[in-house]
């Protein structure tokens, strides 16, 4: 269904656990945010600030409050110089390069961050809250490079981004467009936050920026197992497929849960259970045969990914930890993003692999070697001018193009840890790298993917007009996606460039338009 006809979900952020789907519906400008007015609540999180605000005043140590950050913690700094060091923190972390977060990426980064500064174990005030849940309902939303971050000791420089933008500096996203903070504030009223100790360092050491990512790449990464499934039924069919190679029996003594839904799925799909297609060949080539053994591996790790993803993003993940109610500063290393580095870098190689799945199937589907009889490159021109058309001969070579820089994506960040700070930052995650790989992963996947359904419509047509496969025999699922790309695209007989229908199918990926799978 079309993001922008989806109903607005209420979300209150109050310190109760958060779901992927709550955030993701936020990113995508899908929700109706609040801030929890419970006296209870509000209450727990200033505790954390009255308890800072009498600890450095009677001048106890407290690490980013009273002294300098990271290596520099033993720079003691005077009781007249603390409100001035919030400041110099976000501002000499102001040094973000490459691409700009998309407007969807950064108000999950937001919404992450909302999230565990709302578990009230983060020593910033009410108000605070108040002011990021404003950014979040105004649509006022910071300008974010992509680039700086180690996942250790947080996403700092991303998070720095965040923190100007509440104290009225840099830029916003506002009504789709890159604006100065001070003039957007200045239109609508929002006062710049002047921060209190902790509040800054309390913003900017977490892991929200890779939490963000992780929860919008879990989303597409769940719908493209899905559309792999409807995509290899499809496959199937244009290439006179064994239906019998997703049998329930087969599929019984291997029983990865993940796995048998997949095989489930496409079984259902072709009907085999009603009135089984027969093929004369006993085992199709792998990309076929094996289809719901590789998607099974993606499927069958989404609930282990949403417990890290959602785990971090329901945690305190700052430093230090400021526990208000029994009045304890707790030093430590929630900032490290080793779950959502593991994560994302394994997803990132589950989802490649289903890129690699789809352009085998694409292969297969245009040589005329290997398609049992359909058109070299799936042309459909047949009168004279076929030796002129050369139909989908570029996108299979756009297809593989794809694949392989999915999958030279897969080399795992996590393991490339950096010593940086003066070696006090010496084991780092590496989190927010992974998390940017994976995105891009999922990207060049839901390429492969666009391209994938196109050629196996194209190859069904075709069947469908030789008369070697016929429309009645066909599962009203399958029918249903054949009448849904038919809204969208043409019978390429004649050559025309490809590009718009590509680029259009990716964006319905994304917006999960093909209605697939009750039960998922």
């Amino acid at each position: 269904m079309n993001a922008a006809v989806l109903p607005r979900v209420q979300i209150l952020f109050d310190g109760s656990e958060l779901t992927i789907e709550q955030i993701n519906a936020i990113a995508h400008g899908q929700a109706e945010i609040k801030l929890s007015r419970n006296k209870s609540f509000i209450a727990r999180i200033n505790k954390g600030v009255e308890f800072l605000d009498k600890l450095w005043q009677q001048e106890k140590v407290i690490y980013g409050v009273t002294t300098g950050y990271g290596d520099s913690c033993t720079v003691n700094i005077s009781s007249d110089l603390v409100h001035e060091l919030p400041r110099h923190l976000y501002t000499f972390h102001g040094c973000g390069l490459g691409e700009l977060f998309t407007l969807e990426q950064s108000r999950a980064i937001v919404a992450a961050r909302l999230a565990s500064l709302a578990r009230g174990s983060s020593g910033v005030r009410y108000k605070l809250l108040q002011q990021l849940t404003c950014l979040l309902q105004l649509d006022v939303i910071p300008v974010i490079p992509q680039e700086g971050s180690v996942g250790a000791s947080g996403d700092l420089t991303p998070l720095s981004y965040i923190a100007a933008v509440l104290a009225g500096e840099r830029k916003v996203w506002h009504r789709g467009e890159q604006r100065s903070t001070a003039e957007v504030f200045s239109e609508l009223d929002i006062e710049p936050l002047q921060f209190r100790p902790k509040e800054g360092l309390a913003i900017m050491n977490g892991t929200a920026a890779m939490t963000g990512l992780a929860c919008l790449a879990f989303d597409r990464a769940e719908y493209l197992c899905q559309l792999s499934a409807r995509i290899t039924a499809l496959m199937s069919v244009a290439l006179q497929g064994n239906a019998y190679h997703f049998d329930t029996a087969l599929f019984a003594v291997k029983a990865h849960p993940g796995q048998n839904q997949i095989a489930r799925w496409i079984h259902n799909d072709l009907n085999a259970g009603e009135a089984p297609r027969q093929s004369s060949r006993l085992q199709d080539r792998y990309s076929l045969r094996c289809a719901p053994h590789v998607i099974g591996v993606a499927q069958d790790s989404l609930p282990w990914l949403r417990q890290f993803i959602e785990t971090e993003l329901n945690s305190a993940n700052d430093n230090p930890i400021i526990d208000g109610e029994n009045e304890q500063v707790l030093h430590g290393g929630h900032f490290y993003g080793g779950h959502i580095a593991f994560a994302m870098d394994s997803l990132k190689n589950a989802v490649a692999n289903l890129a690699d799945l789809l352009d085998r199937q694409i292969a297969q589907l245009a040589d005329t070697k290997f398609n049992h009889g359909l058109p070299a490159n799936l042309c459909g021109m047949e009168t004279e001018r076929k030796a002129l058309n050369h139909g989908f001969k570029a996108v299979q070579i756009g297809a593989s193009a794809w694949t392989a820089e999915a999958l030279k994506q897969t080399m795992p960040a996590s393991v490339f840890s950096r010593s940086t700070e003066c070696h006090n930052q010496d084991k780092v995650s590496m989190g927010t790298i992974a998390a940017r790989d994976c995105i891009r992963v999922l990207q060049l996947t839901e390429q492969v993917a666009a391209a994938a359904l196109m050629m196996a419509w194209q190859g069904v047509q075709l069947r469908l007009r030789a008369g070697t496969v016929d429309n009645k025999n066909l599962s009203s699922q399958l029918c249903m996606t054949l009448q849904q790309v038919a809204e969208k695209f043409s019978l390429l007989q004649e050559d025309r460039a490809l590009e718009h229908d590509l680029r259009y199918f990716v964006k319905l990926i994304q917006q999960r338009h093909w209605r697939l799978y009750d039960d998922s």
